[in-house]
């Protein structure tokens, strides 16, 4: 394949926009424009009426705004309340105040190797054909105090991690030695003085910055705390997301649809993605296209969880009601409706009561690539994280296309490809589907992003994929 420069495929505007909303001193939502609610605060009683384009001046019922503009609105929210837990269970967990380590690790001067604990000046020299014989008086034991002292002519056994015994500032090898029956070890190596040798301190002193606010911890991260003496950290907590879906058409997995009816896709799908993203989803299954039952799920969201997820009803049919249905809500604003992204197009981002509120579209490719999209870094930002690493991809790679993606300027296309290894390289497929074909989505390993102002990718370059949990 030929050769090609990296293609952008980031919102670096978006990431300019959270960097400096993490360096903010004080923090509070607030839409990125004004929101889109009629004189008064009245909600109204039919779908909204269409409004002018901000980026074409044209009516139009979806003010669209760019991703740039919809991410940002994202990093205004602020992350939810902290909570103590045990260190064992802080993987995935997000750090909520800086961490100093209270010991010095190691907090005793160690060996690296197993071999001898030796005075590097005793072994001057040493080497295969000359080695210097030191007389071995004592053995280090694991797990314990290093007893006696290594003087000039000795040297002490010592395993992997036992105590550097007091007189002695080098370790040989075992390989380079061979000990005789007699008490006797011959040394094969000049040693260095420290050399093999863990001092206290070396990896962290008391005192030292372990981990900043923000940090999601990883496995090894446990085992780093434990190993520091650190029993629990302050976190924040797992977000709960209410999750709605509405819609007269959807009907459950185990009953067999009738003509105009669908399966429940996007609920089970998202429900499945919250967890995978460390939050708590409060289920409140389907809700029929009437507005009074809608208005009533979304009352209780609003009390009941820290987030807001509305799956379907963003779009502008006469029976879709979440846009009316939110600013019905107490302190609403509806902060996006309608992004320049494909697929997605009538995603819808509010606020209510001081919470966030994303509608998904109802088709389950877009539903998903949107929950990729905004969604997780909306419920990373609420756990913790600073808003600028809340944006980017938690897993990626670098591909080749091996296919063209075309585009329209103007606009986000997240292309769904499959990878496979090439010639030393990964390559990037795109794959064909429509938004409502969800094994499309099954089959990809990840979105490639065609930003807004390219009208294609061509085949041969080499792209940023963002990698399917």
């Amino acid at each position: 394949m030929p050769r090609a420069r990296q293609t952008r495929v980031s919102g670096a505007a978006a990431a300019r926009s959270a960097a400096a909303a993490d360096r903010a001193a004080a923090e509070s939502p607030r839409p990125a424009r004004a929101p889109v609610r009629p004189p008064g605060g009245t909600p109204p009683a039919s779908p909204l009426r269409a409004l002018p384009d901000p980026h074409t001046g044209s009516p139009s019922r979806f003010p669209l705004v760019t991703c740039d503009e919809a991410w940002a609105t994202l990093t205004a929210f602020r992350p939810v309340a902290t909570e103590r837990i045990r260190v064992p269970e802080a993987a995935g967990r997000v750090l909520a105040r800086d961490l100093r380590a209270t010991i010095d690790l190691p907090h005793f001067t160690r060996s690296y190797m197993d071999g001898y604990a030796v005075r590097a000046a005793d072994t001057a020299g040493a080497s295969a054909e000359r080695p210097v014989r030191l007389r071995v008086t004592g053995t280090v034991a694991m797990g314990r105090p290093a007893a006696g002292r290594v003087d000039a002519g000795t040297a002490h056994r010592i395993p992997t991690g036992g105590m550097l015994p007091r007189g002695a500032d080098a370790i040989v090898m075992v390989e380079h030695t061979t000990e005789s029956s007699d008490g006797v070890v011959e040394i094969r190596h000049a040693a260095r003085a420290g050399e093999h040798v863990m001092r206290r301190g070396e990896d962290v002193h008391r005192g030292d910055l372990l981990y900043r606010r923000g940090r999601r911890f990883r496995a090894q991260d446990v085992g780093a705390l434990s190993g520091a003496g650190i029993t629990s950290v302050e976190v924040y907590r797992k977000p709960r997301v209410a999750l709605i879906a509405t819609g007269d058409e959807i009907v459950p997995p185990e009953q067999r649809p009738k003509p105009g009816q669908v399966r429940n896709i996007n609920h089970h799908a998202v429900r499945a993605m919250i967890a995978a993203e460390g939050g708590i989803t409060v289920d409140f299954g389907v809700v029929p296209d009437q507005r009074p039952r809608i208005e009533r799920a979304l009352r209780r969201a609003l009390r009941d969880a820290d987030m807001v997820l509305i799956s379907g009803g963003s779009s502008v049919g006469t029976k879709d009601l979440t846009p009316i249905v939110i600013q019905s809500a107490p302190r609403s604003a509806i902060l996006v409706h309608g992004i320049r992204i494909k697929p997605g197009k009538p995603t819808l981002i509010a606020r209510a009561a001081g919470k966030p509120i994303i509608g998904l579209p109802g088709h389950p490719v877009s539903a998903l690539v949107i929950f990729d999209i905004f969604a997780v870094p909306l419920l990373r930002r609420l756990a913790g994280e600073p808003a600028a690493a809340s944006l980017a991809p938690r897993r990626r790679a670098v591909a080749r296309l091996a296919e063209p993606i075309t585009s329209i300027a103007g606009r986000d296309d997240f292309a769904r490809v499959t990878l496979e290894w090439g010639d030393a390289e990964l390559v990037a497929t795109p794959l064909a589907g429509g938004s409502a074909e969800i094994f499309s989505l099954v089959h990809a390993d990840g979105l490639v992003h065609v930003p807004r102002d390219a009208t294609a990718l061509p085949a041969g370059a080499a792209v940023e994929v963002r990698l399917f949990a």
